[in-house]
């Protein structure tokens, strides 16, 4: 696939729902539990549960974004929620590319019926797991509960967003867009000069895809997000297309306003801390392994594993290769030693700047 396939986008309301689901999952970010659990707070306590509530029901509609008009922003995403009917709002935002037919009729039946039972339950179970998401009893229960009602569902998440952007984001939204436009403007030209794979890799930090996860004959979208940072979101859009979310967030600065201490430097330091994500590296320095050949040679269960690479990942200590196999993906590893000047260079820059950084007796 050329550069020549490649569109691009560019808006907040993406980083407005992905802000989102990073505080209702900090750990999964390398953010502060504590300073994600102070923001939710700000909330009054029916929209707070609201909003967790729809953490669990879905994913972040990214391809809903997509098709808003520009600029797509905060506001312009509440605004074209609020024009849908209620009842139809969990629809467009829930039904995915992705899921299958079976999926849609089923979760469009508990809609239209405003009950579930068990053979609903069993179903939509199967469903999630023919696509590779294991969901929790409860899970399955609070999204079934939310089609159901699906109209009071969906007026209630537009309040909650609407209080959460009063409260939190319509601020935050100020602070994050010279960034994103950044790096939107950055990686358009670095586009120009490398090649396809090289060019996810450099902008996702260390991810690569073999065979590509997209469909070579469709436009590929990218889509720079702060709050994704240092992760990154791919997924099929409803035209064939593949939309690839990457960081926006540079290594010199923070998630939380005002932290000194770049999220960069402080991820790579806590993993480094750890005797068990060092003997990791260690391994990965010889070769590409996966999280099982990891755990067996460790003695340690599969989940630990994944806990430390996860926490690797994250301080751009590895490179992730996504191998497609059928329905499934396998994941390798491998060490990113090129990561480690660098970090040394960012521990010397912080502690050589002098700023307002004041002792307290």
């Amino acid at each position: 696939m050329s550069t020549e396939s490649l569109s691009w986008d560019l808006g907040t309301a993406y980083d407005f729902f992905i802000s989102l689901h990073v505080l209702h999952n900090p750990d999964k970010f390398g953010l502060r539990g504590s300073w994600a659990a102070g923001v939710r707070s700000r909330l009054p306590h029916p929209e707070r549960k609201t909003l967790e509530l729809a953490d669990q029901a879905f994913w972040i509609p990214n391809h809903w974004i997509y098709r808003l008009p520009e600029p797509k922003d905060s506001q312009g995403a509440l605004d074209a929620l609020a024009a849908i009917p209620a009842a139809d709002r969990l629809p467009q935002l829930a039904l995915r590319p992705i899921a299958s037919m079976e999926e849609r009729e089923l979760l469009l039946d508990v809609r239209a019926r405003g009950a579930w039972d068990s053979r609903a339950a069993d179903g939509l179970k199967t469903c999630l797991k023919s696509r590779g998401h294991s969901a929790r009893q409860e899970q399955i229960e609070t999204i079934l509960n939310a089609w159901a009602q699906a109209e009071e569902t969906g007026a209630a998440y537009l309040q909650a967003l609407q209080a959460y952007r009063e409260v939190f984001f319509a601020e935050e939204e100020r602070r994050i867009l010279p960034a994103v436009k950044k790096a939107y403007d950055q990686a358009r030209r670095l586009a120009k000069k490398l090649e396809i794979e090289a060019l996810l890799e450099e902008l996702s930090q260390g991810v690569r895809f073999e065979p590509p996860l997209y469909d070579p004959d469709h436009d590929l979208v990218l889509v720079p997000s702060f709050w994704s940072t240092p992760l990154v979101i791919y997924e099929k859009l409803p035209d064939g297309r593949w939309i690839f979310i990457f960081g926006a967030r540079t290594h010199e600065s923070s998630l939380v306003p005002g932290d000194l201490v770049p999220d960069t430097l402080l991820q790579a330091l806590k993993a480094l801390a750890d005797p068990t994500r060092l003997r990791i590296l260690r391994y990965l320095v010889d070769q590409p392994m996966t999280p099982t050949m990891l755990a067996r040679k460790l003695r340690l269960r599969a989940p630990t594993v994944v806990h430390h690479l996860s926490e690797l990942r994250l301080a751009g200590l590895v490179q992730l290769t996504v191998e497609a196999t059928g329905k499934k993906s396998e994941r390798r590893y491998a060490a990113r030693m090129e990561t480690l000047p660098k970090i040394n260079g960012a521990l010397q820059n912080f502690l050589s700047q002098k700023d307002d950084i004041t002792a307290e007796d």
